[in-house]
């Protein structure tokens, strides 16, 4: 009868060991897995480029606007660290910002921003900043006046050069054709000039 109750008395131990321990699991709290969601912010600017004109001299060309994309402002940051320079100049845009490039198209040692945009659907147009320890805006001649223009014209640089292609559309007795006119440019005096180039002689 000893060994009985002694016996009993360890496995009653034993049933208590197993609800004591399966009540302690139960108050445990449920390990929770977290995962880390990273957000990007929206990017505040329509365009950004940088363009370096040498090592420790650049110039970044930033747009921004918010609700109509055709109108807002850009800034043109020049920085020079090896002279620990820095200026900027804020201007206000009609048109979509849609490529920036430097040129030195009067070989004076300035450099020249050019900053196209797109006035509208399909007609380009520049804007130019020459840099001489300030800015200075050079008007850049329009051609919407030019007979048989219908858009769709388009900038491109060769040998250092600064050219576009104009599409006309000109009607003869009834009959449409659309030739294509290419402007090179010319800059002396901060004033544009251009002149009609043929095809190969660019």
């Amino acid at each position: 009868m000893v060994f009985k109750d002694i016996l009993k008395s360890v496995f009653a131990l034993m049933a208590v060991a197993i609800i004591i321990s399966a009540c302690s699991d139960s108050d445990k709290p449920l390990a929770v897995e977290q995962k880390i969601v990273e957000t990007k912010a929206p990017n505040p600017f329509p365009f950004y480029k940088s363009i370096e004109i040498k090592p420790g001299y650049y110039f970044e060309v930033v747009s921004w606007g918010k609700g109509v994309d055709s109108v807002g402002g850009f800034l043109i940051l020049m920085s020079d660290s090896t002279k620990q320079n820095y200026k900027s100049i804020a201007v206000e845009r009609e048109g979509i910002i849609t490529d920036a490039w430097n040129m030195d198209l009067d070989n004076d040692g300035n450099p020249e921003i050019y900053i196209q945009t797109l006035v509208r659907k399909n007609v380009a147009d520049v804007n130019v900043y020459e840099y001489a320890n300030e800015f200075n805006k050079i008007s850049f001649p329009g051609i919407s006046t030019m007979k048989g223009y219908k858009g769709d014209d388009k900038f491109f640089v060769k040998n250092g050069d600064l050219f576009r292609s104009v599409p006309t559309v000109q009607v003869d007795s009834g009959k449409t054709t659309t030739l294509v006119k290419t402007l090179k440019y010319r800059l002396s005096g901060n004033s544009f000039s251009s002149s009609e180039v043929k095809p190969g002689e660019e």
